[in-house]
């Protein structure tokens, strides 16, 4: 029942129709044979899953667990280690856990010399930041320079406020709309691992953008629809949240939006021009919910001192479905 079979079989079947007999998993006797408080570890399955979801759990003194797909996956940990700037992180990789052929291997990330393990075994990680490398928090708000960007993303405290009306529970379904960077979404993700997405974006170049970030800030699993919405929306699991960031552009982008929304959900959109406003505050007329005004200065140098220099003003709508 730990990222076992057991949790698929049982899925389908009534409580009557199965009778569970547990045993010891490969996490306890990991932590057993490390010394480490079960507690206090980050469990990671890496079993036919992108290898780029560690980025996220990555963080200085965290220790992690990881199942691995087989026996290249250490070797591929430590490159992806040192990759995103903790090389310096020890690692132990316990082979056949359990077995008579029980081995351990200790190194750090970036000596790691070992190309091939036994397909049964997992990776103990204690991440430990190299110098000078950034160090990314789960909370909403990254710095907007830890995104590859075009120009066109939410700027790190609209981010911020926007997430924070977004409200992301564990579990939930968020639909960004116009997603150009992909930060919203992304950023959603993050806050818990089982958080979904799923990206509207027009624009290939855009779209692959997205992607990419995604991977690189651990969220590899985000989805990426390519095509103009309201038409892409066919054929999708309702959202629990949808953020629209590119703009209303007109009434019906809203109402396809409202129509897929699940009850109780949570709709945030953004306006820059005056006409987007303009249609934001006809549909607080109509719907409710709350307008904020988000006014943004950031201090720049001038000359040989500094000025506030302003970014643009936002006007944010937020409403939940009945």
């Amino acid at each position: 029942m730990l990222y076992g079979v057991g949790v698929t079989l049982t899925r389908h079947l009534d409580s009557k129709e199965f009778h569970v007999i547990p045993q010891v998993s490969a996490l306890s006797l990991a932590c057993a044979r490390l010394g480490w408080p079960v507690a206090e570890v980050c469990l990671i399955s890496l079993v036919n899953r992108p290898i780029e979801q560690l980025y996220r759990f990555v963080s200085p003194g965290q220790r992690l667990i990881l199942y691995s797909e087989d026996g290249s996956t250490p070797a591929a940990i430590a490159q992806a280690l040192t990759q995103c700037g903790y090389s310096s992180s020890s690692m132990s990789v316990l082979e056949d856990l359990g077995g008579a052929s029980e081995r351990r291997s200790d190194g750090f990330a970036a000596s790691w010399s070992n190309p091939r393990c036994s397909n049964l075994n997992l990776v103990a990680v204690t991440c430990l930041a190299d110098a000078g490398a950034e160090t990314l928090s789960l909370v909403p708000g990254l710095p907007d320079d830890a995104f590859e960007t075009d120009g066109q993303l939410t700027k790190r405290e609209v981010r911020a406020a926007t997430l924070a009306r977004l409200a992301p529970l564990p579990g939930e379904r968020l639909w960004d709309v116009g997603a150009g960077t992909g930060t919203i979404g992304i950023e959603w993700m993050r806050v818990h691992p089982s958080c979904s997405c799923v990206a509207f974006e027009e624009r290939a170049e855009r779209a692959d953008r997205i992607l990419r970030n995604a991977k690189r800030l651990g969220v590899a699993s985000l989805q990426v629809r390519l095509g103009s919405a309201p038409s892409t929306f066919e054929g999708l699991d309702r959202p629990n949240a949808i953020f629209i960031g590119g703009g209303l552009g007109n009434d019906g982008m809203f109402q396809a939006c409202w129509d897929r929304l699940c009850g109780g959900g949570r709709l945030v959109a953004n306006a820059v021009t005056v006409e987007s406003e303009a249609t934001l505050a006809s549909l607080h007329k109509i719907y409710g919910g709350e307008l904020v005004r988000i006014l943004v200065a950031r201090a720049d140098s001038i000359g040989d001192s500094f000025g506030w220099r302003h970014l643009m003003p936002i006007t944010q709508w937020t409403v939940r479905k009945p």
